[in-house]
């Protein structure tokens, strides 16, 4: 995977748009393979939130072994795999490595991260508070580490789960 610099953006409203262009393409070409529904999930999915221009697609599967046939499929159609977090999700980007503008996991429907995912998703869109919050925790992370996407993402970690317990209790 890419170690390009993190850069973040003040959000756009295309990005939905976007998703769903692109949630169109992959009901034509995994249909199959999807359980449950194709979600917008990450920043780029919370209205108003700063985010890293990519947009995040988090599609339910059945399970990661009946899932194995949609990883040619997209392979064959624009997307580049890599066998990130194997042990939970099948992870593809969109165009390249290097230039991102999509990032695709396929998740097992109703898993621990589909839950989690969709529950901070939603934690985020319905509590400004903590969106501002999360946003100014993105700048400062982004600014600590803007050449280290993996120790960007490891450090938002607590946050959301401090978030998911609270909302969740």
């Amino acid at each position: 995977m890419s170690d390009d610099v993190i850069k973040l953006v003040n959000y756009n409203a295309k990005w939905v748009d976007m998703f769903n262009v692109e949630r169109n393409f992959l009901h034509l070409h995994i249909s199959q393979y999807v359980v449950g529904s194709i979600e917008h999930v990450g920043s780029t999915a919370v209205k108003g939130m700063i985010a890293k221009p990519i947009i995040d697609i988090m599609v339910g599967v059945k399970s990661l072994h009946d899932a194995q046939g949609a990883i040619n499929i997209l392979s064959n159609n624009s997307y580049c795999y890599y066998p990130y977090k194997a042990d939970v999700m099948h992870w593809f980007c969109k165009p390249s490595p290097e230039v991102r503008t999509h990032h695709l996991h396929l998740v097992p429907y109703l898993s621990t991260l589909w839950y989690e995912r969709i529950a901070f998703r939603n934690i985020l869109r319905n509590n400004p508070d903590v969106a501002l919050q999360y946003a100014d925790l993105k700048v400062d992370l982004a600014n600590r580490h803007i050449d280290d996407r993996e120790a960007y993402t490891q450090k938002k970690w607590p946050f959301i789960k401090s978030m998911l317990s609270r909302f969740q209790s």
